[in-house]
């Protein structure tokens, strides 16, 4: 079946909406952005480049046999370059066992072929607290495994695998799955409730005896970031998280991991990124773009923006690419192209998640040639009855997203789209794709999605 300016209009959005703000010298809901502008960004963003200069942590005192402590032989070694005013710290074939890394400005942390880092799984190793965000709220916890705070050209490159180690009998243990008193479920309440009391982030802390998971690698303030060639597998919980970044490129990395909120790669507050022909396998979003929870999004108001993905391959997740649900400082300007997705176990291609606690300005999203073989759910899902749903007094807002040239092969469903009341999902336009396999009803509810010169092959 062949849709030609095919409207999908709930009339239940026809309510007089709340007003929201707009862009200085925009009217409301208008495009601010297309295509032209990723170029735009790609001239700003520059991986950071390292003086010819190398420190081995060999050098510094590590083993590699897998079993000796290499942590502050690790640490040396990234003093020592810092020092010397940048370099590489290699990490050279072997097995290195290792606490928590720290990375300062000018390093860039190189694992050659053959090199494993193997994280331990003693949380007292990830102690003394770091200032960090535990899903979208400022807080101190335990240091992520790789950190950085305020630095400036760091990496983290090579051919080489960080390995986390995370598994049920240790870290996703804590997510609370699978019951006992060894979870973060009261850390975690504690902490959304002194967000939405305002209690200063400083004074937010939290540690042993709470559970609450640390990333995988998280650069918090950093400018000038590079992630390029690694494997990453067995994540605490997030994989790749930049802070608050302005230039990330996060370039040929392959990540496996599938246990609990292992997202692949979440951008957060984060500006000028570039994520390119990377793998992503995870047990969550494969890429989730975020700006902050509630208050803590609202109170910063820094937006994730001006974001490029391409040449990425997806396969297992809950999400292809994700926006939200810690999406209360907003997004913009965020361009995926070229992608490949397919497997049984990835449930969307597009998602947008958020809900009237979360609220937050989500704009000018477009996507144009994904490739998908296989997903279970919905192609497009704008989610705003996530977790709290209606329940709370911000307005979500979607729109102006438009997705050009998509071929799916297999499909239960192309929309999946449940706004609320008086929230916005407006703009929403699907043209030039091939929808096949389709077996189950579009689902829009306040809201409006174009689809223009589509073709949906409905599977009997």
């Amino acid at each position: 079946m062949l849709t030609a300016g095919c409207r999908h209009t709930d009339e239940r959005a026809s309510a007089t909406p709340t007003p929201t703000s707009s862009p200085a010298g925009q009217p409301d809901g208008a495009a601010t952005a297309d295509w032209r502008h990723v170029s735009q960004i790609l001239a700003r963003v520059r991986p950071p480049s390292f003086p010819r200069r190398d420190f081995p942590i060999t050098a510094h005192g590590a083993t590699g046999d897998g079993v000796s402590d290499s942590s502050a032989a690790i640490a040396r070694a990234i003093t020592a370059c810092a020092q010397a005013g940048g370099g590489r710290v290699v990490v050279p074939p072997g097995q290195y066992l290792t606490g928590p890394i720290h990375l300062r400005s000018g390093v860039n942390l190189h694992l050659q072929r053959g090199a494993t880092l193997r994280f331990k799984t003693d949380p007292q190793a990830y102690l003394p607290a770091v200032f960090t965000r535990f899903e979208g709220m400022e807080c101190w916890n335990y240091s992520p495994l790789v950190y950085a705070h305020g630095q400036e050209n760091i990496a983290i490159t090579g051919e080489g695998v960080l390995d986390g180690q995370a598994g049920d009998e240790n870290w996703w243990a804590w997510k609370g799955c699978q019951g006992g008193t060894q979870n973060q479920n009261a850390a975690r309440a504690r902490l959304v409730q002194q967000v939405a009391e305002q209690v200063p982030p400083d004074q937010r802390r939290f540690g042993a005896g709470d559970y609450l998971r640390p990333n995988f690698i998280q650069f918090y303030r950093c400018r000038n970031v590079l992630v390029e060639g690694v494997r990453l597998r067995r994540s605490p919980m997030w994989e790749i998280h930049p802070v608050l970044c302005t230039n990330v490129v996060v370039r040929g990395v392959d990540i496996l991991s599938h246990g609990p909120n292992n997202d692949g790669c979440n951008p957060e507050s984060s500006r000028d990124v570039l994520i390119e022909g990377c793998l992503f396998d995870t047990g969550d979003d494969c890429i989730a773009i975020k700006s902050g929870r509630n208050d803590d999004g609202r109170r910063l108001a820094a937006p994730a923006q001006d974001i490029v993905i391409r040449r990425c391959t997806m396969r297992d997740g809950h999400g292809g690419v994700t926006i939200g649900s810690e999406i209360s400082g907003g997004c913009r300007r965020v361009f995926v192209e070229d992608c490949q997705m397919d497997s049984p176990n990835l449930e969307r291609v597009l998602r947008f998640k958020s809900n009237a606690v979360r609220g937050g300005l989500v704009e000018d999203i477009f996507a144009r040639r994904l490739r998908v073989g296989q997903v279970r759910d919905a192609v497009l899902q704008i989610d705003f009855r996530y977790e709290e749903g209606a329940n709370g007094r911000h307005r979500p807002v979607v729109r102006h997203v438009v997705a050009e040239g998509l071929t799916v092969a297999s499909a239960p469903r192309v929309l999946d789209v449940r706004g609320l009341p008086n929230a916005e999902i407006s703009g929403v336009r699907l043209s030039r794709c091939v929808f096949q396999g389709v077996t189950r009803p579009d689902v829009v509810e306040h809201a409006a999605v174009e689809m223009v010169d589509c073709l949906v092959e409905k599977r009997p």
